[in-house]
């Protein structure tokens, strides 16, 4: 196989998975990792991936923030396997905080029936379905609504946010580093998100293996901030052991 039939084929797998793996890319084409190495490189030049730690995710997830459904397309089933691992998490009584996302709206779907809660969301989506809930007590955040994400945002949701304590927050993220911590391409976003880490008591992110190595422009918390992570059996051994050093625990499902 030519480098260019090569490099092709590397981005129709990192469209169809979010990213790719330099070890996964060496084993399915028969090259060495360093070859794979040149291969990303060339594509980020042409503006088709961007490496990020251990391999490479397209440009459309990282580039831009993508829109509400466009995430939840993506590794839909790592998610899902996200969220039923996450129900641990949920108190029995209390209140908790659920920020918007596609994995935390997988996670409302699955809190067990007669928990008796207060949820507090800034997402439109989330609020929607658990408002019929009558064992569950829900409180939408007001603010400004953002279309591309339905999440409430700006000064009235910070303020309304930093009025509260919960038991535990589960939050969304759009990628997390050792070096740069939590962090989302909006500012607004960025902001209330942060609110929540210092709303509650425990703090559980929900994030896929994407999201690992991925730096955005608006930092939210280190990773300190957080307990607990919760994402998927694709994140590596090593990941896991320097995530782990920085604080969180590391919940693979």
């Amino acid at each position: 196989m030519y480098a260019e039939e090569r490099q092709v084929a590397i981005v129709n797998r990192a469209r169809a998975k979010g990213r790719v793996e330099v070890a996964e890319l060496a084993e399915a084409f028969d090259v060495t990792p360093e070859t794979v190495r040149r291969d990303l490189t060339a594509l980020e030049r042409a503006g088709l991936l961007r490496r990020v730690h251990g391999g490479a995710i397209v440009v459309d997830l990282f580039g831009f923030e993508p829109g509400l459904a466009a995430r939840e397309a993506v590794n839909t089933e790592e998610k899902s396997r996200i969220a039923e691992a996450a129900v641990r998490f949920l108190p029995e009584e209390g209140a908790i905080a659920l920020d918007a996302g596609s994995s935390t709206f997988r996670l409302a779907e699955l809190i067990p029936a007669g928990r008796e809660l207060t949820v507090v969301t800034n997402s439109l989506p989330i609020a929607s379905l658990l408002a019929t809930r009558k064992e569950l007590t829900v409180h939408l955040i007001g603010g400004r609504v953002r279309g591309r994400t339905l999440a409430t945002v700006d000064n009235a949701a910070v303020a309304y946010l930093r009025s509260v304590f919960v038991d535990v927050a589960f939050l969304g993220i759009n990628g997390f580093s050792i070096a740069r911590g939590l962090t989302t391409p909006d500012s607004a976003e960025a902001a209330v998100k942060s609110a929540f880490v210092t709303s509650a008591r425990r703090r559980v992110l929900l994030a896929d293996h994407t999201k690992y190595g991925s730096d955005h422009f608006a930092q939210v918390a280190d990773l300190a901030s957080v307990d607990v992570i919760v994402t998927d059996s694709d994140l590596s051994d090593i990941a896991v052991s320097d995530i782990e050093a920085a604080g969180p625990q590391v919940v693979r499902a």
